[in-house]
């Protein structure tokens, strides 16, 4: 649980928007707009984008900036509510928004849940302590990672905001729809305006890697991908001739194939191979041109592919054939 905010804590806000049906599309091309716009404000950390997923239908953003003071700068500024103005016409109804002070995410938060509570000043007591009772039920459930309360911050938000973490998404379904959940939200009755949004992280740490202290942002969808491409191809040859002594059967060498492929990749190939050698490309420095960043890193990642495929082809073809 939270104190009150220091004016200098890291500031983050989530934003939820349900986006019109067939214009997903246009609004994340619109959002990366945005989120450039926000990167060129004093004190931005970095922007995640998270699509609409089983558990939560709406597109969610988060900024996080290093103080409450450069928040407001971005939420209130012209050159958002322009932006704003542009992209009207993809929301579905009016968004929400948490404003959250101080903490910090963990390192692998594989979903996140935000819930928004209205508290009338005279029952602020009475919600310390259900929300204390709460956070005991939902620890005694699998997969539980923590709960964070945060008060309302004069000037952005008048409500408190509760961040809980779990796991998996099938562990915080066990939660949101067990019986006794619906038993804490009945004793807690008078605190039903509340509002609840879910972000999931996929890539869970793949991409999550400090720089100077910060967390860095992470990379596009697109980048993400070629990313991934980079370290899985070398990973799964090198699995694959690791294991074809074995002579094992295409069902079962499969299956140990792709479990050995996820703990490499999550460990070794992603953080201390493919972060490292496209970095610059993942994460370019705000004054490197986007032409020149782009051009170098595809030119890195099809150096590094054809190297690859080459030293793959001599191994497999001139040196030793597989069975």
């Amino acid at each position: 649980m939270t104190t009150a905010p220091r004016a200098d804590a890291v500031a983050t806000v989530i934003i939820g928007h349900r986006i019109r049906s067939g214009m997903d599309r246009q609004y994340a091309k619109w959002q990366e707009s945005v989120n450039a716009a926000a990167a060129d404000y004093a004190g931005h950390l970095g922007a995640e984008v998270s699509p609409p997923t089983e558990l939560q239908p709406d597109w969610v953003v988060v900024y996080r900036f290093d103080s409450v003071a450069h928040l407001q700068a971005w939420m209130n500024g012209a050159t958002r509510q322009r932006l704003l103005n542009t992209g009207e016409r993809f929301f579905d109804g009016p968004g929400t928004q948490q404003v959250i002070t101080g903490g910090s995410r963990p390192a692998d938060p594989l979903v996140t849940v935000v819930v928004t509570h209205r508290v009338h000043p005279d029952h602020v007591e009475d919600f310390l302590r259900w929300q204390r009772a709460m956070s005991e039920a939902e620890g005694r459930f699998p997969g539980y990672r923590g709960t964070e309360l945060f008060r309302p911050i004069e000037g952005l938000q008048d409500a408190w905001t509760t961040l809980y973490r779990y796991d998996t998404g099938a562990h915080l379904d066990a939660w949101l729809t067990s019986d006794e959940r619906r038993r804490m939200l009945a004793e807690g009755a008078r605190f039903d305006d509340f509002e609840l949004r879910t972000i999931e992280n996929s890539f869970g740490s793949w991409f999550a890697f400090e720089e100077n202290g910060r967390e860095a942002p992470p990379p596009s969808e697109t980048k993400t991908a070629i990313a991934v491409w980079v370290g899985l191809y070398p990973t799964v040859v090198l699995l694959t001739l690791a294991l074809s002594p074995l002579k094992l059967p295409l069902w079962i060498g499969l299956l140990i194939g792709n479990l050995l492929s996820s703990l490499v990749m999550s460990f070794f190939t992603m953080p201390h191979y493919v972060n490292r050698l496209l970095k610059r490309w993942l994460w370019p420095a705000k004054d490197t041109p986007p032409l020149r960043t782009h051009l170098v890193g595809l030119g890195v990642v099809a150096g590094t592919l054809g190297f690859w495929a080459l030293v793959f082809y001599l191994v497999t073809r001139q040196f030793w054939t597989l069975p």
